[in-house]
């Protein structure tokens, strides 16, 4: 029931939004994504996503920018002739301690990983409120749920995708939208492997499971929740974790 919809997904040039991409044109889902610096990345996925049969294309746009995310929108509907399925995922991260947080480091997190989610949507919302159909998953993090110390910025603006999804579930819910979300805990990404081993040795520690999660793990998440097999779930954070979460060790 997947094959020849059309899906947008936010930052997807590499990371948990690559393996979500390719996971997504696997079952013949049509994919528009964007990225914000790296061309070479994003060229080298959209021609990985074409060998699956599929139609893609890549769009550098800033996510912060609701204009420019509103034309991506527009532009993305007259290539592909329509929209289905929008995964916002997009986002970054600047630890600091709060009292060296300079204004830039939290509005920069804020902005693109809350009203990111927001421009995206809001851009996306009508045209899937005319056709009475849609599918939205949010990845937010465990960190929006738990809390993190030196990241009041990014679990602040994860905490708020949470409550943005399930105020969004409900608005929408009679005109057949689902609105879900997914919270990762650490997983084997880029931003993983540049920690010191000592400090990942530790983190281990706290993770009932004993392991890092795998991109691929949470794109099997995403591929379930756009499915028929989730079609009475809406409004819910998915956790996927290892049990971190549910750990009594707390973070450092």
């Amino acid at each position: 029931m997947l094959k020849d919809k059309t899906a947008i997904v936010s930052g997807a040039s590499r990371g948990i939004g690559k393996t979500i991409v390719l996971e997504l044109a696997a079952e013949g889902i049509n994919i528009a994504f964007n990225f914000a610096q790296n061309k070479q990345a994003a060229l080298a996925l959209e021609q990985e996503v074409e060998k699956l049969g599929v139609k893609v294309k890549a769009s550098r746009v800033d996510i912060r920018d609701f204009k420019a995310v509103s034309k991506w929108v527009e532009d993305t509907k007259k290539f592909f002739g329509g929209l289905d399925i929008l995964i916002n995922n997009a986002g970054i991260i600047n630890d600091k301690a709060l009292m060296f947080m300079e204004p830039e480091d939290w509005k920069n997190v804020i902005d693109t990983n809350l009203g990111g989610v927001f421009n995206l949507t809001r851009a996306s919302i009508i045209g899937f409120l005319k056709q009475k159909s849609g599918n939205i998953v949010n990845i937010t993090s465990v960190s929006g749920l738990t809390g993190q110390a030196r990241q009041t910025n990014y679990a602040a603006s994860k905490a708020g995708i949470i409550g943005f999804t399930k105020s969004l579930a409900k608005e929408v819910a009679r005109y057949n939208i689902r609105v879900n979300a997914i919270a990762p805990g650490f997983i084997e990404t880029d931003m993983l492997k540049g920690l010191k081993e000592t400090y990942k040795s530790d983190l281990l520690k706290r993770i009932p499971l004993a392991r890092f999660g795998k991109p691929e793990e949470v794109a099997k998440i995403v591929k379930f929740l756009i499915s028929d097999s989730a079609n009475y779930i809406t409004g819910q954070t998915i956790i996927i974790d290892g049990g971190l979460s549910i750990s009594n060790e707390s973070y450092r």
